[in-house]
């Protein structure tokens, strides 16, 4: 259904709004950060925290490195430049991962175990990479919202807007 350069595009999209959300959060002082908001993660810091956990159990998953922490929601570093630091390092790990990704690996099914109800799941592959994209731009949406509650811009966030990048 999909070819990998569909991944590389979400890929790269991915990493510059990381970049941009990180911009702005770097602009707030650290209280205001993980200041309960009533986010399903409860705080800026939280959403972030939650995002790169889905990041590293999907890669790890998919590059057959588990990520061992099992408690979604648990906070991975409470250092907002360790964590920045850390995302950066799996945003590239993304990109890299996805200039490898062809569609006969993507129609494969694949048998994961579920981090939310420990049910073991078999699905095509090409939807649970799709997912993990999603799952990041969901995060995110959520992370705007609360930087705009706090009244900061994060500015365009649509595809289109992406800067010129090349798929080689």
């Amino acid at each position: 259904m999909y070819d990998g350069s569909y991944y590389q595009l979400m890929a790269e999209y991915n990493c510059w709004m990381n970049q941009k959300i990180y911009s702005v959060c770097s602009a707030i002082p650290d209280e205001q950060r993980k200041q309960d908001m009533g986010a399903f993660f409860k705080s800026i810091h939280g959403t972030l925290n939650h995002l790169l956990y889905g990041d590293k159990a999907w890669m790890g998953r998919f590059t057959l490195h588990p990520f061992s922490v099992a408690v979604i929601g648990q906070e991975l570093y409470a250092e907002f430049e360790v964590l920045r630091a850390e995302q950066e390092t799996m945003d590239r790990q993304i990109i890299e991962w996805s200039t490898n990704l062809n569609s006969d690996w993507l129609s494969q099914p694949f048998e994961y175990t579920s981090n939310v109800d420990g049910k073991c799941r078999v699905l095509p592959t090409w939807i649970l990479v799709t997912h993990m994209f999603n799952h990041q731009t969901h995060h995110r949406g959520q992370i705007t919202t609360l930087l705009k509650q706090l009244g900061y811009d994060p500015g365009a966030t649509d595809i289109p807007w992406l800067p010129a990048i090349s798929f080689g």
